[in-house]
């Protein structure tokens, strides 16, 4: 590694830790940890969900499907653009507007128990379980992540790579909260945003230009340009579903409820959409750039899959050491941004959903501020000692890393139709939320387990799944979800009065209604 490289990243990660120590000192109450007291900027609330949101599969898996199986890979970009434009639409001013309506909730599990005026509180802990469990491993996985990167580019050993990648992101979580969060994420944004604007303009430009290198992609690969090459209904629709996801990601929904007024919102979306459609475009380009460039020294042969690499491979052989380090530090802003919003979400469920709601009802701001930092370091020692079997060469490293597939699905699931009906149909009870919510999660789970085939350890099939086609989960999870919610909600006691007038003043201080 470079030394003008390593001293490029090394100021990133102080950078990150500056932010934290600031943020510190603006945070004196649990909303200000948890939301950041409502204070979030347009800008800051779209790039730093947009940040959260993408992850390391914006810079690494997006350009690996790409380099893969050519602009095939496209749906699952247009499914997840299509569904943040309309979560940004429908979702956001309405949820801003609900959750201050609601007692101020600042949680999404405070938000279902106040909408609903549930006073068995079964709401709030279920909801409060789900984001403990999901996102604990969510966070090891994006640990395991961050040490890969560390690992091949400096290195270093697996274990310590993952230490040094986990103290930076704790420290700056742990001090600063939500606002540290926000403004890391917003700027880690942008370092994404340039490096997949930068990346592809370059690597274009070094093949010849645009015709040339498309001449040289349908080369390598006849339908490397080919939209529908390989592509089956099922496949497509399962592809674009993961849209749905977005209306029940609890780190990506809280920069909505997390906005000055609802009147930012409408500027929110435009920088928020600008940016998704722009990087997603990148992403795809960094691959099938990556066909022609490394069309001499394929990055995928009957021994290896290097595809996922395409983005860091660049990095080495295009720009000097300084943008080098600058790019590698975009990848880990990628990883780090969803790990600290991730982190934070836990430990927010922790302190307010559980600490305060079930053990220490009266427990001061500042104790519950310390409730969550600590949760923090908790959740992310957990989250560490999980990653600590992720390295690729630990053979129970899958085990991990295919708990994180039901995330996504199992959020969007199990929280996805809690939110859009909570927010929208006046009709909807707490049984039917409930019902949704646990109908969602379980079928996610269910229709997974039975549409996975059972491999022995050659990767031959012994018995075949009982579902037998591969439709994504978040499907029928989200469609059993809606149902459920209908029929319990019209089932027992209907909405009262109360909950009826909070929901036309939700409705009243919406700017999109």
């Amino acid at each position: 590694m470079d030394t003008a490289t390593l001293v490029t990243f090394i100021v990133y990660l102080v950078g990150m830790l500056a932010i934290g120590i600031i943020s510190y000192r603006l945070t004196s109450n649990l909303s200000d940890y948890v939301l950041g007291g409502r204070s979030l900027k347009p800008g800051v609330a779209a790039l730093s969900a947009g940040a959260s949101d993408m992850s390391s599969w914006l810079l690494l898996g997006l350009p690996g499907a790409a380099y893969a199986s050519g602009l095939g890979s496209i749906w699952l970009a247009i499914g997840l653009t299509i569904g943040a434009y309309l979560n940004w639409k429908f979702v956001a001013s309405r949820l801003r507007s609900y959750t201050e309506v609601a007692n101020d909730s600042i949680t999404v599990p405070d938000f279902f128990e106040n909408r609903f005026k549930d006073g068995s509180r079964m709401l709030r802990v279920i909801s409060a379980l789900v984001i403990l469990i999901f996102f604990t491993f969510y966070t090891s996985s994006g640990l395991v992540g961050g040490a890969i990167l560390f690992q091949e580019s400096f290195d270093m050993g697996y274990n310590t790579a993952l230490l040094i990648g986990a103290i930076v992101i704790i420290s700056y979580t742990f001090l600063g909260g939500f606002l540290a969060v926000s403004w890391t994420d917003f700027i880690q944004g942008i370092l994404m945003f340039l490096a997949l604007i930068v990346a592809p303009i370059v690597a274009i430009t070094e093949l010849g230009g645009w015709g040339d290198t498309m001449d040289q992609v349908t080369a390598v690969n006849p339908e490397g340009l080919d939209l529908f090459a390989g592509a089956s209904a099922i496949g497509v629709i399962s592809l674009l579903a993961w849209g749905l996801g977005y209306f029940g990601q609890p780190h990506i929904i809280t920069r909505f409820m997390a906005l000055r007024s609802t009147k930012d919102v409408p500027k929110a979306r435009w920088i928020g959409m600008t940016w998704m459609i722009a990087s997603v475009a990148g992403a795809v380009l960094v691959g099938l750039s990556g066909i022609a460039y490394f069309a001499d020294a394929p990055l995928i042969t009957d021994a290896v899959d290097n595809s996922e690499k395409v983005f860091i491979l660049f990095t080495d052989v295009l720009f000097n050491p300084w943008v080098s380090g600058i790019l590698l530090a975009a990848i880990l802003s990628a990883i780090m941004s969803t790990i600290d919003s991730q982190l934070l979400v836990s430990s927010s469920a922790l302190a307010e959903d559980f600490y305060k709601a079930i053990l220490r009802k009266n427990a001061s701001d500042q104790e519950l501020v310390w409730v969550g930092r600590f949760g923090v370091i908790l959740i992310a020692v957990i989250a560490v000692l999980l990653a600590l079997g992720g390295n690729p060469a630990n053979e129970n490293a899958s085990s991990i890393l295919d708990l994180v597939s039901y995330a996504w699905a199992g959020f969007g699931a199990a929280f996805g139709p809690v939110i859009v009906f909570a927010l929208f149909w006046k009709g909807m009870t707490r049984n039917g939320a409930l019902a949704g919510m646990i109908t969602g999660a379980v079928t996610v789970v269910a229709w997974k387990l039975l549409s996975t085939p059972e491999l022995n350890e050659a990767g031959e099939v012994v018995q075949e799944a009982v579902i037998p086609f591969s439709l994504y989960e978040i499907v029928p999870g989200f469609i059993l979800a809606s149902l459920a919610i209908f029929i319990f909600s019209k089932v027992g006691p209907q909405p009262s009065e109360e909950i009826q007038a909070e929901f036309d003043s939700a409705v009243a201080n919406d700017i999109t209604k």
